[in-house]
């Protein structure tokens, strides 16, 4: 048998049919799952705690009264005290107190930041089902949400537009990742679409991501 190969010349739009066309839903899913979605560092949490209307719109987002109303204030104060410990241990040894002390609070750091990660991640995932209900496909999310469709942003998200644009304003979700899973799911929608037969929007050239516009 003889195995022949030919080189066919492809765009980036190719490249990118040929990428997603592995794609499941459930690893789709995952893209709105990613640590990388949303921010939780010290310098992130910080000046949510220190500005009441951040601290009043993350406690309406669903699931957070299962945790305590300050754990970001712990989170940050562990933070600090680890910082402490560390810049010490620079200048001297720590005795097995202080490194067990570290150890502890290192622990208790990343517990809490894991809860606080997993209830950020409910409100993202919610975009997509917003995404999905509104038919304005090349439209940013952001003029949709602001300026066309804010009712059902709110039904979907429970957060209103003025809410949800604090918490972009305050870096808690990472833009440039946010594109790329609103890029994702646009994709994936379409081909599953075309492959049931129909046309999500004829003649349509362009995807609206999160802020700002992708060519197909």
């Amino acid at each position: 048998m003889v195995l022949r190969a030919n080189i066919t010349q492809i765009d980036a739009g190719g490249i990118l049919d040929i990428a997603m066309a592995g794609t499941s839903a459930t690893l789709l899913a995952r893209t709105w799952e990613s640590a990388m979605l949303v921010n939780v560092d010290h310098d992130t949490l910080r000046p949510i705690l220190h500005n009441p209307e951040a601290m009043a719109t993350v406690e309406r987002i669903e699931g957070w009264r299962a945790v305590r109303d300050t754990i970001i204030e712990i989170i940050i104060n562990k933070s600090e005290m680890m910082k402490d410990l560390t810049d010490k241990a620079k200048d001297k040894d720590l005795s097995a107190k202080e490194k067990k002390q570290l150890t502890d609070q290192e622990k208790e750091y990343r517990s809490k930041r894991k809860l606080v990660h997993e209830k950020l991640i409910t409100l993202a995932t919610r975009i997509p089902a917003f995404m999905y209900l509104t038919d304005f496909r090349e439209n940013t999310l952001q003029d949709v949400n602001t300026q066309i469709e804010p009712d059902l942003f709110q039904t979907v998200t429970d957060l209103t537009v003025k809410n949800f644009h604090l918490l972009m304003r305050l870096k808690v979700f990472n833009t440039e990742h946010l594109n790329q899973a609103v890029f994702a799911f646009r994709r994936y929608e379409d081909a599953s679409l075309r492959y049931t037969g129909i046309e999500s929007q004829e003649g349509q050239t362009h995807y609206g991501l999160h802020d700002t516009v992708e060519a197909i």
